[in-house]
């Protein structure tokens, strides 16, 4: 018995590498960002679902070693079906800590939007003006839900469209800084049109934030407890998350999930099966394989972006050639600073990622990461 429990411990316990430099204060911001920020609970479930470990695979540790020594990761996971392959941490970071997300939520907040829609709380169709009335008179009353989920309103807050970043930041100190009195208030000032709605893709949190003000008063519920119900006690969540909320208590629709690491696989995992788990449909099979395929001409793979689509929430890999069983695209949740879920569905393979880049859009650590995420497909 001893013996058993000390293999467990050793595959459980986190591995040491010679990891990169990384900035002392990032590392703990994003391990404890629901510390810093107010936020509310996501509720684990009553029985979590149990998550098998393969054997060790020497050319597949190797792989992920060596990224590890070259890249600010906090943490990487490997699942195949219910099977992990490999996990790490580095920095301290263990498989206890709640490790940020941000822009991996939206993935998350879309897939919402869909059970929703299922429940018939809301249509594609319909405008925002008829969740949020303050917004009759802004640019933002006249789009659609649509036209949310597919970063196509057209709104925002006069930034050029090369300094998306600046946006951002705008949006952060009304919601995480409190700025702003919250909700609605978090985007009065994104009040420049310069497109058509549902005509160009431009990536702005700002439209994901008014699609989780929408979806909050839908479903007439906060989306961390909508979250507990319809996912992640569904799922099997084996702990308790938490959603950053703005200063009226409503939650950061355009980011800021904070989870364990197996638990961020565990809804990847129900993504690459298309929303099912063990025979039940926790997500709508066709709403998934909608938001994971482009609707529009400008969402598609070398439109939307030279190497990237859009779907609803989610992002579309670059890649054109057909899979097994006739699933053509593979997709990710991604976020600032070196977060994502990298999705499979056809292969049924997830890799999670939670970093601590210095430059939160770093062009050449999320090339690395790309490419990381191929060479795991080729070795497995």
């Amino acid at each position: 018995m001893k013996a058993l429990l000390a293999a467990a411990a050793l595959c459980l316990a986190p591995v040491a590498h010679a990891a990169p430099h990384a900035d002392p204060k990032l590392v703990d911001l994003w391990g404890r960002m629901d510390e810093f920020h107010a936020a509310r609970g996501i509720q684990r479930a009553v029985a979590p679902r149990e998550l098998k470990r393969a054997a060790p695979n020497a050319q597949l540790d190797k792989l992920l070693d060596a990224f590890l020594d070259a890249h600010p990761n906090t943490g990487l996971l490997v699942l195949k079906g219910d099977t992990i392959l490999a996990e790490r941490y580095q920095y301290g970071r263990t498989p206890g800590h709640r490790l940020g997300s941000a822009s991996v939520a939206k993935t998350v907040l879309g897939m919402l939007v869909g059970i929703a829609v299922s429940e018939g709380r809301l249509k594609l169709e319909d405008r925002v003006a008829q969740y949020l009335p303050d917004l009759v008179n802004h640019p933002y009353g006249d789009n659609t839900v649509r036209d949310l989920l597919t970063m196509s309103s057209g709104v925002g807050d006069g930034t050029p469209a090369h300094r998306v970043r600046d946006e951002g930041a705008k949006l952060i100190n009304n919601t995480l800084w409190q700025k702003t009195e919250g909700g609605v208030d978090t985007i009065r000032e994104f009040e420049w049109r310069d497109a058509a709605p549902g005509t160009r893709f431009k990536y702005a949190s700002a439209d994901s934030q008014v699609l989780g003000l929408v979806l909050a008063f839908a479903v007439k519920q906060p989306l961390a407890e909508y979250l507990s119900d319809k996912i992640w006690r569904p799922m099997g969540a084996e702990a308790h998350a938490t959603w950053l909320v703005d200063k009226g208590g409503f939650e950061t629709g355009y980011c800021c999930i904070n989870a364990v690491l197996r638990d961020y696989g565990r809804f990847g995992m129900l993504l690459a099966n298309y929303g099912a788990l063990d025979g039940k449909q926790i997500i709508p099979a066709e709403w998934v394989k909608a938001a994971t395929r482009p609707s529009a001409k400008h969402l598609e793979v070398g439109t939307a972006t030279p190497n990237n689509g859009y779907g609803y929430q989610t992002w579309i890999l670059g890649d054109r050639h057909p899979r097994a069983g006739g699933d053509p695209f593979r997709f990710a949740a991604l976020g600032v600073h070196g977060q994502a879920i990298f999705i499979d569905p056809s292969r049924k393979l997830v890799v999670v990622h939670t970093a601590v880049w210095a430059d939160g859009d770093d062009r050449a650590e999320r090339g690395a990461q790309f490419r990381f995420f191929e060479d795991v497909l080729k070795v497995l």
